[in-house]
């Protein structure tokens, strides 16, 4: 199934996909059909895991065409290599005010990181000359490890990054945190659910016959407006995995006719 998702002013859209280093469910590597994709999604930020990115020459077929089309890319590499790297990219089409990288690594586990950015929503707010300011939005974006002790104490380490230096419970900026958390079981994620709001979950792996919600997307002060897992041909083709979007009102955005 597919659901619309509005382009009004006022609205922010955010999705979250597992690339699969571009390796399709046909067992083919097929860069330019993940970067059609991407582009069909049509949202403002896009969490996307397991890239693998050249060092030399730049991969156009993928991250050059996505730059072409108007996003700005956080490089999250977690595999650093002279050859290539490998891990998380954030693409924004809203203004980045600043970024820092966690590692989330595990001693004897696949390395793993998170991107976290604040990100101008001025260009979306539509309020009239003597409102607030637009907000900042915070999105946090990640790919949790295989094991569940090492979730464990990664979903740890991203909680100590949500609260700051406070408690967690004082309200805080709009805030996104979407990524792949490998995570089947609900109450394994309750440290997020307890702080966040999460869009109702949806199956997102294998791409092919989704049966489980690897992919999630968890929110505070937003609206939520829509959600979706994207199925369609070429999103079971590929990657393993579907992509997961989600639409949200900005706090303190004019209304208008068309949300």
């Amino acid at each position: 199934m597919t659901a619309t998702i509005s382009t009004a002013s006022g609205l922010v859209s955010v999705a979250t996909y597992n690339v699969h280093r571009t390796l399709g469910s046909d067992g083919r590597q097929a860069p330019g059909r993940v970067a059609d994709l991407i582009l069909g999604l049509d949202a403002h930020l896009v969490a996307l895991q397991e890239v693998e990115t050249p060092v030399s020459p730049a991969p156009r077929a993928l991250l050059g065409r996505l730059a072409d089309a108007g996003y700005e890319m956080l490089l999250g590499p977690t595999i650093d290599a002279k050859s290539h790297r490998y891990g998380n990219v954030l693409l924004t089409r809203l203004p980045v005010l600043d970024s820092t990288r966690l590692d989330l690594s595990v001693p004897k586990r696949e390395p793993r990181g998170l991107i976290d950015a604040r990100l101008d929503l001025a260009p979306l707010h539509h309020g009239p000359p003597d409102s607030v300011p637009a907000p900042e939005l915070r999105c946090l974006a990640t790919h949790l490890g295989l094991s569940g002790a090492e979730r464990r104490a990664q979903i740890a380490r991203i909680v100590q990054r949500i609260d700051g230096p406070g408690d967690g419970t004082a309200p805080g900026p709009p805030l996104v945190l979407l990524g792949d958390f490998n995570e089947w079981w609900p109450r394994r994620l309750r440290p997020f659910s307890r702080r966040l709001r999460f869009a109702p979950v949806r199956a997102t792996w294998p791409s092919r016959w989704p049966l489980l919600a690897l992919d999630r997307i968890f929110y505070r002060n937003l609206k939520l407006q829509a959600s979706v897992a994207v199925r369609n041909r070429l999103s079971r083709l590929a990657s393993d995995h579907l992509p997961l979007v989600a639409q949200f009102r900005i706090p303190d955005a004019a209304t208008s006719s068309g949300a």
